[in-house]
């Protein structure tokens, strides 16, 4: 009797077990089934040289920028700065760009869906949210340099231009040596994934904790002379500011005013507020990790507190975070998360579905910003650069040392009720953010909001 006993209690065990690598496999079956039928080594999907042989990658417009030809190849758009604009969101034939469609969204483009798995035809449509004619026109402006380009909706976080340099043309790729200067981190989104020292785009953080930390700040004056000293160390402007409030030390993007607030605010109420702003948090992009910024405020010295709030010493952003931040300001405090897929023809991808982020900053802190903020488009920036745009705006010079030029920054957000656009771009050794990178934002937000 015992062992019968036993042999029945080994049955009920084994039986569980199954039941539970069962539940197990059915459950990472639903989340990864898309990724084992995309994996490359699958000949159903992908040609002799490991292309993608199935769906096309659209536009938002209905451009088609990829798809297969007669011959089963991967082919492209037959514009070649369009191709080239359009790499990191499109991908390359080789799979090589993680963020591109072609290896990001390959479950999709392969008309993959639960009930049938892969598609044994031609695949499916995959309509991304960027517009090719955007794209166009900030790589264009960016004139060769590296950087990034990032703008879109902050209402509904449909990404409207991606674009990251350098790039290649896809359709007829460089033999790219490594140590290649001219392609260094050519496969790297650097509007998703790239981190930069933000300078004082950063300054609107710095400027939102004083606001809720410092009840008499706009009763203050200020006095630059070029130089300030805090904690025993000189920060420097790039010439003396004079006396001027608040707005003024805003707009004037004075280092020495911005050191000082960040080491009477203190270290925990920066890092609150930048951790708050998104900064430090990595955004799912349909599926897409986005890279997370890092800050160091606790244990540093006064002067190096002084410099994280200006936005240099160990501050790290990546660009669409910034984004991100700047479309909750613009929002009230909150603003869309950002998608890169609008539809897709398979059962998979579906109709896209906008999700909301957590509060970024305070509603009332994001109304009084937004205002100094366009304060500087109007005094420092000039407005008649933006036509017919309610524009609000931060630039940004950030030291990146090593005898290198400056990193050229422009960010912000419009406020027009029919062009609710966030932006943010990033030129690397461009000098001046309001010079370089100012003028790429306005060439691609001048095509968004007057060329149509």
């Amino acid at each position: 009797m015992r062992k019968i006993e036993r042999r029945a209690l080994l049955c009920l065990l084994l039986a569980g077990a199954l039941t539970l690598g069962l539940l197990v496999f059915v459950v990472l079956f639903v989340k990864d089934g898309g990724d084992w039928v995309s994996f490359p080594a699958n000949r159903h999907l992908y040609n002799s040289r490991g292309e993608l042989a199935v769906g096309r990658v659209l536009d938002r417009d209905g451009d088609v920028l990829s798809w297969v030809d007669e011959d089963g190849s991967r082919a492209y758009y037959d514009n070649a700065i369009v191709r080239t604009s359009t790499l990191h969101a499109v991908g390359d034939p080789q799979g090589r760009i993680g963020s591109g469609a072609l290896v990001a969204f390959a479950d999709q483009l392969s008309g993959y869906s639960l009930l049938t798995g892969a598609s044994s035809g031609e695949g499916s449509d995959l309509y991304l949210t960027i517009d090719a004619r955007l794209n166009y026109e900030a790589y264009t402006a960016l004139g060769g340099r590296k950087g990034a380009v990032i703008v879109y909706d902050y209402r509904t976080g449909e990404i409207l231009c991606m674009v990251s340099a350098p790039a290649f043309d896809p359709a007829d790729p460089p033999d790219i040596q490594d140590g290649d200067p001219a392609y260094e981190g050519v496969y790297v989104n650097r509007a998703l994934s790239g981190l930069f020292v933000p300078g004082s785009v950063f300054k609107t953080v710095t400027l939102a904790a004083a606001i809720e930390g410092i009840p008499d700040l706009f009763d203050r004056t200020f006095t630059c002379t070029g130089s300030t000293l805090v904690g025993g160390e000189a920060i420097s402007c790039p010439h003396a500011h004079g006396e001027m409030d608040i707005y003024g030390a805003f707009a004037n993007s004075c280092n020495g005013v911005f050191a000082q607030l960040a080491v009477e605010l203190g270290p925990q109420a920066l890092e609150a507020q930048t951790e708050k702003a998104g900064l430090t948090t990595s955004y799912s992009v349909n599926g897409l990790r986005t890279a997370a910024g890092s800050f160091q405020f606790s244990g540093a010295t006064e002067a190096q507190l002084g410099w994280a709030g200006v936005g240099q010493y160990n501050d790290l952003v990546d660009p669409l975070s910034l984004m991100v931040y700047m479309g909750g300001i613009a929002n009230g405090g909150r603003a869309a998360v950002p998608q890169l897929v609008l539809k897709a023809s398979s059962l998979l991808g579906g109709a896209y579905h906008s999700r909301q982020t957590g509060s970024l900053i305070d509603s009332g802190t994001a109304a009084t910003l937004a205002d100094m903020m366009a304060r500087n488009v109007t005094e420092a920036y000039g407005s008649s650069r933006f036509p017919n745009m309610d524009l609000c705006a931060k630039s940004g010079t950030a030291e990146v040392g090593g005898g290198k030029s400056p990193n050229a920054w422009f960010a912000g957000f419009l406020r027009n009720e029919d062009a609710p656009y966030a932006f943010a771009v990033v030129v690397e050794e461009g000098g001046s953010g309001a010079q370089t990178a100012g003028t790429v934002a306005a060439r691609v937000l001048d095509l968004l909001v007057n060329g149509y």
